[in-house]
């Protein structure tokens, strides 16, 4: 059996096969067990990533191909990479990511600023409201 013959047997067992009907009747799982195997092995791809998740939960519903991931992220972006991961399995056609971020300086979305941010102000006044870094020249 070739690779696509492998990958075609994997993807009937993860998410029915035609005539799945048939094989329900011939004792083959429901559509529960499929999509309990189906969130299984997208958690353990995203579990790959090493994006520092943990109680990570994803649940599949094959009906209308959505991932839902619980759990907690270390940071913004790890959540949105393990949205990224679970979007980019076969027959996912959404994610619902509820993901829990700690709040912290480190999850801030670019342009972002908090109260008693200093970061951006410079030896002016007004070079830091407009946005510019003072300009150093050497001599």
């Amino acid at each position: 059996m070739g690779w696509f013959g492998v990958i075609r047997q994997a993807a009937e067992r993860l998410f029915g096969a035609p005539g799945a009907e048939r094989g329900a009747r011939a004792g083959a799982p429901g559509q529960a067990a499929l999509n309990r195997t189906a969130g299984e092995a997208i958690k353990t791809y995203i579990e790959k990533q090493n994006l520092g998740l943990s109680g990570l939960c994803v649940d599949f519903d094959g009906a209308s191909g959505t991932v839902t991931l619980a759990g907690a992220a270390p940071s913004r972006q790890a959540a949105e990479q393990a949205a990224l991961a679970a979007a980019s399995v076969a027959s996912v056609a959404a994610v619902d990511n509820r993901l829990n971020v700690p709040a912290g300086l480190h999850d801030m979305a670019p342009g972002e600023r908090r109260a008693g941010d200093t970061a951006s102000q410079g030896a002016d006044p007004d070079q830091a409201a407009a946005g510019r870094q003072p300009r150093i020249s050497i001599l």
